[in-house]
């Protein structure tokens, strides 16, 4: 498991995404914790916790097992631990990794016939640090890189297959991961100066 130190993008981008689709699909809500999900899953009709630990690759096999169609995965959390490359620890870069692509490109395999099926859709939430990496940001923008390049080479393998593949980089949002990471730069935060989710 990962540790509670650890920053995750909230869960405000893929809450909203959720009230998004929600008129128009079911929704299965994936998270670790399922009494977090809970009140997203009583406010939203047709919508049900999926709770799984993503960086635990047996757990994502068994819980994808019975899912035969999928019209659209979206991939929203994120880790960042922010630090300078001197000071970062090889657990860090694993750790960033893990969730920020390894659990993503393992759970977009294993959906594979699911999505093939309906000619699904795939959306990657990556981030404004998967196109340009500043200082501080090693692990963080090292991943979103190579989510980038999942993202590319997977729309290319995929496209024979009706699968659509769709990343979006966001700049900075106003969610409870920005706000830990402005208080790792020793900035203030103040919501009114990012996206809105």
């Amino acid at each position: 498991g990962i540790p509670a130190e650890p920053l995750f993008r909230s869960v405000i981008i893929g809450a909203a995404v959720a009230r998004s689709l929600s008129d128009t699909h079911d929704l299965l809500l994936g998270g670790r914790d399922e009494q977090a999900l809970r009140p997203l899953t009583d406010e939203l009709p047709g919508a049900r916790p999926w709770p799984v630990e993503l960086t635990d690759h047996d757990a994502v096999a068994a819980a994808v097992a019975d899912i035969s169609r999928l019209d659209v995965l979206v991939h929203s959390a994120g880790l960042a631990e922010l630090g300078t490359v001197a000071e970062t620890s090889p657990e860090s870069w694993r750790r960033t990794f893990e969730v920020n692509l390894f659990a993503v490109t393992e759970l977009t395999r294993l959906l594979l016939p699911a999505l093939r099926a309906s000619r699904g859709h795939v959306v990657l939430v990556n981030s404004g640090a998967g196109l340009s990496a500043k200082p501080n940001w090693g692990s963080y923008a090292a991943s979103k890189f190579a989510l980038r390049a999942f993202a590319d080479v997977l729309r290319a393998e995929e496209s024979s297959h009706g699968v659509r593949v769709t990343s979006v980089f966001p700049g900075r949002t106003a969610t409870d991961m920005q706000r830990d990471v402005r208080e790792q730069e020793g900035g203030s935060f103040d919501a009114d100066q990012y996206l809105r989710p």
